[in-house]
């Protein structure tokens, strides 16, 4: 490529990349901060209960994605690329902004979960349309021969949205009292995410359309029924099957162990102070980023299959050994306790804070009037970088199968049909297989904790486990390296 032509496509990278980052920065945010809509939203008679059923709220956005992609995709493939991510961006950045202005359930009772879920639905609908779009209209305009480098900046902007997200979250935390956040700071985030898609979306309405797909329109090659041609054509259908089941099924239970149940672990069973949960995956994040765009540029040496499937590999090998070691780096009951200081800070509050030799410390809170007791543990320098190292470890697993993904995917299927036909398998992959994992893995370590199982904390990833093991016998099988049109 000349310089005027990488000049452009840096422009296109951008535009589809900020607006990219946007929706999925709009997406997590409610992952992010499901704790504290646990208390918001749902009864809070039953905490736990609460918590699933905010996980469940959240995988529902997941899970209505592909209907998504069958929608936009469709348009995208009739109309063009950039209308329909652009229309996608403000479908996303309204339900976000919504969801920040619902009362609570002490205000207006069931009618609050309802509304959360169906802005939740608005947000897989319109997610499920853009990735597609801006993945295809970004390898469009990249050169064959280095699609996986172009279009794993695409990659990139999912967790980079997610990190994000954890900065907005922890700068509002910083800024506020724990009292205001808790009361009405929690919406900032949501609030926000109106700016970020106004600016995106005066970026995307400069930009031209694919040039591929704008030359396929000029010369009448479009599809007139690209859901059609794109799932009742054997042949294509075949290839949609294998995507599916033979990458993108595995990669989205990889990249969600990798970050959200890395970060749901953290809180729910290591009971990790919130704030340093979130500091803790932001840097792991940080260092872990770059590795998509540098698989994604090895996937153009040395293709696509090798570097997912070596992935999917080392994930189900080492996902057991590396929760185990993170358990026992911050259970506090296998250290030797220092010093225990009771401190009364009000009428209805006793906290106890137990102090151990390496400086970790676990403040126990108990509410007289109510009868509950939360635990919160604060963790010392050393533990807190080894947890970031395993943090990381589980995020590279990530970069090796999402960073060539799409450029996989593109490569599969022609340009008539190529929004539709990609965006199904990646959202039935990510949406469902994916996003079902927090609330599956929650619920597989609640009931194994219940039934008094020791290793009660590893049973939730058996789900990830076995999704990633069947996607990578089928994958190694059916799959190989060459691109197919």
């Amino acid at each position: 490529m000349n310089k005027t032509e990488t000049k452009g496509i840096w422009k296109v990278i951008s535009a589809s990349s900020m607006g990219t980052l946007i929706e999925w920065y709009d997406f997590y945010i409610f992952g992010s901060l499901a704790v504290v809509i646990a208390t918001k939203f749902f009864p809070s008679d039953n905490p736990t209960a609460a918590f699933l059923s905010t996980l469940a709220t959240f995988a529902a956005g997941f899970v209505v994605r592909p209907f998504g992609a069958l929608f936009f995709g469709r348009l995208g493939d009739i109309i063009g690329r950039k209308y329909t991510f652009m229309a996608t961006l403000l479908l996303m950045g309204g339900a976000t902004f919504l969801i920040g202005c619902i009362p609570s359930y002490e205000t207006i009772g069931f009618l609050a979960p309802l509304l959360v879920l169906i802005l939740r639905l608005l947000q897989g609908l319109a997610l499920g349309g853009e990735y597609g779009g801006a993945a295809t209209y970004v390898a469009e305009h990249a050169p064959e021969n280095e699609r996986g480098y172009w279009t794993s900046w695409i990659q990139t902007t999912a967790t980079a949205g997610l990190f994000v997200s954890l900065m907005v979250i922890l700068i509002t935390r910083s800024i506020l009292s724990e009292e205001a956040f808790n009361e009405w700071g929690w919406r900032v985030p949501f609030w926000i995410s109106l700016l970020m898609v106004y600016v995106s979306y005066i970026i995307r309405k400069k930009m031209s359309e694919s040039p591929v797909f704008a030359k396929a329109k000029a010369e009448g090659k479009t599809s007139s029924n690209p859901l059609k041609e794109s799932f009742g054509n054997k042949y294509n259908l075949k290839f949609v099957l294998l995507a599916l089941f033979g990458a993108t099924m595995g990669q989205g239970v990889v990249w969600y162990t990798g970050q959200f149940y890395a970060m749901s672990f953290m809180k729910t069973v290591l009971n990790i102070d919130s704030s340093q949960v979130d500091t803790l995956l932001g840097i792991a994040l940080l260092f872990g980023t770059p590795f998509f765009v540098f698989f994604g540029w090895l996937s153009d040496k040395i293709g696509r299959k090798t570097i997912m499937m070596s992935g999917l590999f080392l994930a189900v090998l080492l996902y057991r050994p590396i929760y185990k070691e993170m358990y026992q780096t911050v259970d506090v009951n296998s250290k030797e306790l220092l010093t225990v200081k009771n401190i009364e800070t009000n009428s209805t509050d006793n906290i106890s804070v137990s102090e151990y030799e390496d400086g970790t410390q676990l403040k126990i809170t108990t509410k007289k009037d109510s009868e509950t007791v939360s635990k919160l543990v604060t963790i010392n320098n050393s533990d807190r970088w080894k947890l970031i190292f395993l943090i990381f470890i589980q995020v590279i697993f990530v970069t090796m199968v999402y960073g060539p993904i799409a450029a996989f995917l593109v490569e599969m299927f022609p340009t008539r049909i190529r929004y539709t036909s990609m965006s199904l398998p990646y959202h039935i992959g990510n949406g469902i297989f994916g996003g079902l994992l927090p609330a599956i893995s929650t619920y597989l370590v609640t009931n194994a904790k219940a039934n008094n199982n020791p290793e009660f904390y590893l049973e939730g990833l058996w789900y990830p486990i076995l999704i990633a093991s069947v996607s990578f016998v089928i994958g190694m099988i059916y799959l190989d390296n060459k691109k197919r049109h």
